[in-house]
């Protein structure tokens, strides 16, 4: 599947293997990077060194000069561009693109990854689209592979594949952009895992000058006001998860499922169904559209494990299915399964672990 845009702008140059590093955008809260661009660097560096190349990154705020750099460079990275000044935080959408498209015009990347943020999702596509390079949003998976255009009569080496649920989550798409760089991709925060970087590496910081990249009618927009609210739960670093989907039944159904989380000290999730349902809120909801979970143990209750459900706890290290259907799908995936209705198994389950509980 080919994914390009079209636009009259100047795009990079084109091409398939070469040159070009691979380029992280890291967002930040005041002074803080954010962890899905910390396991974006963990993956950038393995994608770079596939490829033979740099691991770059960049990072844009105010007053950041001295207090991002020890929360990226340990991730891998090469060369580091700090861009600090007075209005470049809280994020506005223009200031932002143009020290992107600019920078990215100097350094020519063939790869760049953003978090599929609130920020990310407007920053992406405003840079592809101004350097004409396509995007694919939400990759669950990235790659390198090679992609052979029979019509044309080519083989493309070195191409980023760009990996994630398509058509409602029947399928699993791999979109490559063989001819226009950078190749850009959106990835959710969880769905990688952030480790430092054990291996050697440049760490070069550098400090360009805003004003050369960004003009002063970039910043017409003012932020009068920036909240950020505190998460309810710690659903995505819980190390047991209880999940529950359309077979949970109700939402009183779930009141039990909360229960048995409480017992083993855990989080609850669902599934789109049964938020769809109205039976658990959608910031618990696991899946491409939702969290992506890694905990230890990972219960699912009434769950049949459609693509996109899948693609948000398919990491986790034991996944335990309970299901009165025994043919469906996420007991393909599952460590153990029970054969049984919800409301029979859970109940047992709590009786269990608060006997057996210190």
């Amino acid at each position: 599947m080919n994914n390009n845009s079209n636009n009259n702008q100047t795009p990079l140059p084109s091409g398939g293997a070469g040159g070009g590093s691979v380029f992280v955008y890291c967002e930040i809260e005041n002074t803080l990077v954010q962890e899905v661009s910390q396991e974006l660097l963990t993956k950038g560096r393995k994608l770079a060194n596939e490829l033979g190349v740099e691991l770059h990154a960049v990072v844009i705020g105010t007053g950041i000069k001295g207090k991002v750099e020890e929360q990226i460079l340990p991730y891998g990275v090469d060369k580091l561009f700090v861009f600090d000044a007075p209005e470049l935080f809280p994020y506005t959408s223009a200031p932002h693109t143009d020290i992107m498209v600019n920078l990215f015009k100097e350094e020519q990347p063939q790869i760049c990854l953003m978090g599929a943020t609130v920020i990310g999702r407007d920053l992406g596509p405003r840079v592809s689209s101004s350097l004409t390079s396509g995007l694919t949003a939400d990759c669950t998976e990235l790659e390198i592979g090679s992609y052979e255009d029979k019509k044309e009569g080519k083989t493309y080496e070195n191409l980023l594949y760009q990996i994630r649920p398509a058509f409602g989550g029947n399928i699993v798409a791999t979109i490559v952009n063989p001819d226009h760089r950078p190749q850009m991709a959106t990835v959710r925060s969880g769905v990688m895992q952030k480790a430092v970087y054990e291996g050697d590496c440049k760490k070069e910081v550098v400090y360009p000058e805003v004003s050369k990249y960004v003009g002063p009618e970039a910043f017409v927009v003012k932020v009068l006001e920036h909240r950020v609210e505190a998460a309810k739960h710690n659903l995505k670093g819980a190390p047991i998860v209880v999940a529950g989907g359309y077979g949970v039944g109700s939402k009183e159904g779930f009141d039990q499922l909360f229960e048995l989380a409480k017992v083993l000290h855990g989080e609850v999730g669902g599934s789109r169904a049964a938020v769809d349902a109205g039976w658990i809120d959608h910031d618990r909801q696991i899946g491409q559209t939702g969290v992506t979970v890694h905990p230890k143990v990972y219960i699912a209750c009434g769950i049949s494990g459609q693509i996109q459900h899948i693609a948000g706890m398919q990491d986790s290290g034991i996944i335990i299915s309970i299901n009165n259907d025994p043919d469906a799908p996420i007991n393909k995936i599952a460590d153990y399964v029970i054969v049984g209705t919800v409301e029979e198994t859970v109940p047992k389950l709590i009786k269990y672990y608060k006997q057996n509980s210190k």
